[in-house]
């Protein structure tokens, strides 16, 4: 009893409290790559991708501060000069219009009704696995492709869609030769191909979703849309905003399936910076103010992605 009485209770609690201060430490050095020599296993992946975006955006840059002729002569340093020409250029503005047009007409739309397709799709019902790769088709198509076949649906005399509204008594729609409906034509061909896409990220996303806050709501007694709003949603955000800055990057630099239809026409109602940066450096032969437009994309994508980059980590806290 006296030699418990007269132990130092501090001295082995110290004591004991050593080794475990200590493990913590070595276990993060374990864990830490450099320690295990990773580095000269990624050094090439890091030299690759230096090589192959580091090196052609450099060079890009230069051309835009620069005087690239058609022939391939550079009569050197410009300055900002070719920056002034695009910020005074209406075709330039108009194209960062058509851009941002396309970019939230698309990406709402899209979410939205991925948010619906990817419900239906994270329910337990026969034949769920095939019809979600069925639902993949158009995501996986070439746009090269896409383009063509809707370029035949929306042919204005002989074209499926017309044909269509022609069953029901609609007036014949010119999808692509009218400025004011071609930028949504092409909305409505992006909008098919890539919300099956956004369903199939959001579809994974809710069948991870925990079922005790849904137990407790239900327990509660509240209905199915307010649970859905006031904790569905909230849990879905990260998966939402990933879903939404995926299809942000390949919105903004939308090309192909454009180029394919309507070449930025009619009128330029659908030239967007992209397709506006190619008839530059390609139909025009002015490589330095197509490097020029294709820097202010670069900066357009960085300031959306940043945005979506930023919202997450904000949600994430």
């Amino acid at each position: 009893m006296s030699d418990l009485m007269t132990k130092p209770p501090a001295v082995s609690g110290s004591a004991s409290a050593e080794p475990g201060a200590g493990a913590p430490a070595r276990r993060r050095r374990r864990l830490d790559p450099t320690a295990r020599g990773v580095w000269p296993f990624a050094l090439p992946a890091v030299l690759v991708t230096a090589v192959l975006v580091l090196v052609p955006v450099a060079y890009t840059i230069w051309l835009s501060v620069s005087d690239r002729q058609s022939d391939g002569t550079n009569s050197g340093f410009l300055g900002f000069a070719n920056y002034a020409e695009m910020f005074g250029n209406p075709e330039f503005w108009n194209s960062l219009k058509v851009t941002l047009f396309l970019f939230v007409v698309c990406l709402l739309v899209e979410t939205v009704l991925g948010l619906a397709l990817g419900y239906v799709m994270s329910l337990d019902v026969p034949g769920r696995r095939i019809f979600q790769g069925m639902m993949l088709i158009p995501a996986i198509t070439a746009s090269v492709a896409v383009g063509l076949v809707w370029l035949l649906i929306m042919d204005p005399t002989l074209g499926a869609a017309n044909q269509i509204l022609a069953k029901v008594g609609v007036d014949p729609v010119v999808w692509l030769g009218d400025p004011d409906i071609a930028p949504w034509s092409i909305a409505l061909v992006d909008i098919w191909q890539w919300t099956p896409f956004m369903a199939l990220i959001i579809s994974a996303g809710i069948r991870s979703l925990p079922e005790e806050p849904f137990e407790a709501a239900a327990l509660d007694g509240a209905s199915g849309w307010r649970t859905a709003w006031n904790i569905g949603l909230p849990l879905l955000r990260p998966v939402l905003t990933v879903a939404m800055l995926l299809r942000t990057v390949d919105l903004v630099r939308f090309f192909d399936t454009i180029y394919i239809m309507t070449q930025g026409g009619p009128v330029n109602s659908t030239n967007t910076l992209n397709v506006y940066g190619y008839n530059a450096g390609f139909v025009d032969y002015e490589p330095s103010y197509a490097a020029t437009l294709q820097i202010a994309l670069l900066a357009l994508v960085i300031v959306i992605a940043g945005g979506f980059t930023w919202f997450r980590q904000r949600a994430a806290r």
